[in-house]
């Protein structure tokens, strides 16, 4: 059935309206002429559902064409008063179905490009443009958590030390993300390097202690009594801080205890512990891989995609040690790893 002809004529001045505006697409068009085609396409496309025709799908699905049909809709719904309220939704109806095979043909070309040779490019693309702000919220929580920005209150500085965690664990993720689709092959230089051990579970403990503030929970950190020693402090660092945030993560009530001890030789122990619910079995064979799906929600899992354990376990390989898991259902987990930690003697050499 036509569509009545004050209706088109109401749609086509709404689309030459838009055709003036053409400078409000800028983000998506580069001259009115590339605006007018759009419209022109989109508005054909309204007239064929409303009229009882297939709309097709588009054959090269943009943002101007999204763009477009939902400026469309925010007109007629802005003019609704020049027309009877069942031509209003009539068109309302019409321009709903463009919109959704829009949608349809845009994921559709996301999933053939994520799929394609430059999906991991893609990943790794979107993952550099998330640290960059994450970086600025670092700085600026930092700069106001030591006070430069005037004082703090008690509860303003709890509410910075959580912003700064959050921050501090997406901007983790991300850089997950690159070095995983990377390979890992640089996640721990060749050069050890002579490091205190103290100063790696205190950077740990500032970062997660605004978390198991906010839960309740209590936090042990023990090192060893040589702290001095030689090894990969930033590779060690991030294993703990991932496994600790997962630990305070699936902990409601009780403590979680990070700690490294001697175990002779020269080496060290390192573990954190937790008193939460435990692995389930089901979620054990999958446990360590990356990008693993939920078989149901609330899944015991470091996050959705599951990269924060595969990092830890290829960091530990890469440190020349193994990951391992002990849980128990109701009582609680313990990751731990033996690491080659050799002690620093004042002079700089190393004990036997």
């Amino acid at each position: 059935m036509a569509l009545d002809p004050t209706v088109r004529q109401h749609l086509d001045s709404v689309a030459e309206a838009l055709v003036d505006d053409w400078r409000i697409f800028v983000v998506d068009a580069t001259s009115q002429a590339e605006v007018a085609a759009q419209l022109a396409e989109m508005v054909a496309r309204v007239v064929d559902i409303a009229e009882g025709r297939e709309g097709g799908d588009p054959e090269h699905p943009s943002p101007l064409g999204r763009r477009v049909v939902s400026l469309l809709r925010r007109r007629v719904l802005d003019g609704a008063a020049r027309l009877p309220p069942e031509d209003t939704i009539l068109l309302l109806r019409a321009i709903e179905g463009v919109a959704a095979s829009l949608e349809a043909s845009w994921l559709n070309r996301f999933q053939d490009r994520m799929t394609g040779p430059s999906g991991l490019d893609l990943v790794v693309e979107v993952a550099h443009d998330l640290r960059s702000p994450l970086t600025s919220i670092l700085f600026l929580a930092e700069t106001m958590m030591r006070g430069r920005s005037g004082p703090l209150t008690p509860l303003q500085e709890r509410q910075l030390g959580l912003v700064y965690s959050a921050a501090f664990g997406l901007n983790t993720v991300a850089s997950d993300v690159i070095e995983l689709v990377r390979g890992g092959d640089r996640l721990v230089g060749r050069d050890q390097q002579a490091f205190s051990v103290t100063e790696v579970l205190d950077s740990v403990r500032d970062i997660v202690l605004p978390i198991a503030e906010e839960k309740g929970l209590q936090l042990r950190f023990e090192g060893p009594a040589e702290d001095l020693r030689r090894g990969h402090p930033g590779a060690l660092n991030r294993v703990l801080l991932n496994l600790t945030t997962n630990a305070l993560k699936f902990t409601a009530d009780g403590q979680v205890e990070v700690k490294i001890a001697n175990a002779g030789g020269g080496s060290v122990e390192c573990s954190v512990r937790d008193s939460g619910r435990g692995i389930p079995a089901s979620a054990m064979p999958t446990l360590f891989e990356p990008f693993r799906r939920r078989q149901q929600a609330g899944d015991y899992a470091f996050s959705g995609s599951g990269l924060g354990l595969s990092i830890c376990r290829k960091l530990v390989e890469a440190m020349g040690s193994e990951l391992v898991v002990e849980t128990e259902q109701g009582v609680g987990t313990r990751f731990s790893f033996r690491l080659t930690l050799p002690p620093v003697t004042s002079e700089g050499g190393l004990f036997a």
